[in-house]
């Protein structure tokens, strides 16, 4: 019983080593996909200039992305501000 209670105290330990062992470019890819992965759930396919419409067509200028005012999700690792990465670091510890 000792042994497995020893065992669930040391679980955390590797999640939070692996993003410590993580690049502001790897912490902003990460951003980026949950930023993506958030748009997404809100039913609309067209998130980044890259992404395809449902009729299969490149979203280019029609994604949110590339259009001012509403939805403004993170399409590539040079959008995240450093303060973000940062952000990300210190509430994921």
């Amino acid at each position: 019983m000792l042994k497995r209670a020893f065992l669930l105290l040391l679980a955390p330990v590797p999640a939070f080593a692996q993003l410590a062992g993580l690049s502001d470019q790897q912490i902003a890819a990460r951003i980026v996909q949950e930023s993506r992965s958030a748009y997404y759930a809100t039913g609309h396919p067209c998130a980044c200039p890259e992404d395809l419409a449902r009729n299969g067509s490149r979203c280019g200028g029609r994604s949110a992305y590339s259009r001012p005012g509403g939805a403004a999700p993170y399409c590539y690792p040079r959008d995240v501000p450093a303060d973000e990465i940062q952000a990300y670091r210190k509430n994921r510890r």
